[in-house]
């Protein structure tokens, strides 16, 4: 379904009506009620009798209606851009749209040409790559957290949360694939990560395809062996397109076929970038390819964002003059349903449905580019979204608690608990985190799980925690339980206060006389 208009419409989707010709359950069960509504009618011999039939017909079929409803609301902010080797510039407040409102749930940030010569990328396998470290070093005090990242040379995908959801992002993987020197070179692929957000299977795929105008065909091949050959250790979503919502976005390098530089210069320098639209290459693939039809995207109503002379919005000046094109997108696809057989519609009268208990919907709020940064000969692409969802479990899998007052000048205790079964790990760990900590291996200290015997469900759990470990000037903190199996946090304490020690004081960590109060 295409949305290319020139009106500032949101654009919607949902898991109930993911494509034109896919008609959701809700409607097939509400069209069932309706036909028993008509069949009572005419069967029921007394007036009485078929009124109360009648009522109760129609009070199924809008409670049907009304219980599809999502409840939760969450934004989701993306971004894509190739940075072509540059560094990352001082401030990313446009970029990030850290004051807007309301506030952001999950940045998703998508990188294409990350400097990767061999010196610098096998020191960012040692340590995080200057990128990240702005990214982890901007949000963290926002209150956000790296889920995770992955990286295939120059591609980088990385995702920070609000830290209130982190109990509730989980079975987090990633992978990657290789399309450049026919697959065994990174330089072109992409780079994926899956998870589910309170139980609602989400991927993330980031790609960089193959350049020049006359590969479209390349690119469009580029993505669909993208799509089928990456897969997940995950029974239920193995592949990217098993996933309730996908994100794919990148420089898919798609171009503006067709017309010549001056027409393109002068439609955009007059503000009718519309008049470009039809000639965009993956708007035209798109009518002919099944696959990227499944695939929505927002209307390009900002100009091309490629290719621009650095530290400049002037398009390319050199002697290649290169054409502007829209080579960075930002797409997403609702998983279709597929239509019930007569056997599951007179099933499903009496069976409540999974997928219609729990769906999602994503309407796009914002897409456009953002001028403001020159580093690179591309402009970052930003889109919003808002995720409405219902939220299959609200329970953290595990509850961590401290135990008592916390300082270094005592050993000090901590109680956890199972509140569900899952598979846990005698690799598991609780990690004693700072508040404003960036990743879930940004901890201060961290003890294992009980290691002898795995905890049984509601069992009450406490481990000591050694004074040396615990920081000597105390401050806000917070215990996260780490699961090694689903490589997330599932468990988070209440912040709190870990006392500043006696030892520091001694030891002239900190003043003697403090806010007035003798230590």
């Amino acid at each position: 379904m295409d949305f290319f208009t020139d009106t500032g419409v949101r654009v919607r989707s949902d898991s109930m009506s993911s494509s034109a010709s896919q008609g959701s359950r809700s409607k097939v069960l509400l069209r069932q009620r309706l036909t028993q509504l008509l069949t009572c009618i005419e069967d029921m011999s007394s007036d009485d009798e078929a009124s109360e039939e009648v009522s109760r017909t129609l009070d199924e079929a809008f409670q049907l209606c009304g219980r599809s409803v999502p409840s939760d609301a969450f934004r989701l902010h993306m971004v894509t851009w190739n940075v072509a080797t540059a560094e990352p510039p001082e401030d990313v407040t446009s970029l990030l749209q850290l004051d807007v409102q309301p506030p952001t749930d999950l940045y998703v940030i998508g990188l294409q040409e990350v400097n990767s010569t061999p010196v610098r990328f096998i020191s960012d396998l040692v340590v995080d790559d200057s990128w990240s470290h702005m990214f982890m070093d901007t949000l963290a005090p926002r209150g956000f957290i790296k889920v995770t990242s992955v990286r295939m040379q120059g591609l980088l995908l990385l995702v920070f949360a609000k830290q209130i959801h982190l109990p509730f992002i989980r079975n987090i993987q990633t992978t990657y694939t290789r399309t450049g020197i026919f697959g065994y070179w990174g330089n072109k692929g992409g780079v994926s990560m899956r998870f589910s957000f309170y139980g609602h299977t989400l991927c993330f795929l980031n790609c960089h395809l193959s350049a020049h105008m006359n590969y479209a065909l390349e690119r469009v091949d580029e993505f669909e062996h993208i799509l089928e050959t990456q897969d997940f250790d995950i029974s239920d979503t193995p592949h990217v397109l098993d996933h309730k919502v996908v994100f794919c976005f990148g420089d898919l390098n798609f171009r503006i076929a067709d017309h010549g530089l001056h027409f393109l210069r002068s439609s955009i320098n007059s503000g009718r970038v519309n008049l470009l639209w039809g000639k965009d290459q993956l708007t035209m693939m798109k009518q002919k390819e099944a696959f990227l039809q499944e695939f929505e995207e927002g209307p390009l109503n900002f100009k091309p964002t490629y290719k621009f002379d650095r530290n400049s919005n002037t398009y390319d000046t050199s002697g290649k003059k290169r054409k502007p094109a829209w080579t960075d997108r930002i797409l997403w696809r609702i998983k279709p349903q597929t239509p019930p057989s007569e056997d599951d519609e007179k099933a499903v009268i009496s069976t409540d449905d999974g997928q219609d208990e729990f769906p999602i919907l994503v309407t796009q709020d914002k897409y456009d580019s953002d001028m403001n940064y020159g580093i690179s000969d591309h402009k970052p692409v930003i889109a919003t979204f808002s995720v409405e969802l219902r939220k299959c479990f609200d329970t953290p899998v595990v509850h961590v608690s401290p135990v008592g007052v916390w300082s270094a000048d005592q050993d000090a205790l901590l109680n956890y608990t199972v509140q569900e079964d899952f598979m846990s790990s005698t690799w598991d760990w609780i990690g004693l985190y700072k508040v404003g900590f960036k990743s879930a291996c940004d901890y201060e200290t961290f003890v294992w799980v009980r290691e002898k015997e795995l905890p049984e469900t509601n069992e009450l759990i406490q481990i000591s925690v050694e004074k040396d470990d615990i920081p000597l000037l105390g401050g806000q903190y917070v215990l996260g339980y780490y699961s090694t199996n689903m490589q997330s946090i599932i468990g988070l304490s209440s912040n709190f206060q870990i006392l500043e020690s006696k030892r520091a004081v001694m030891e002239g960590l900190v003043p003697e006389n403090m806010n007035g109060l003798n230590k």
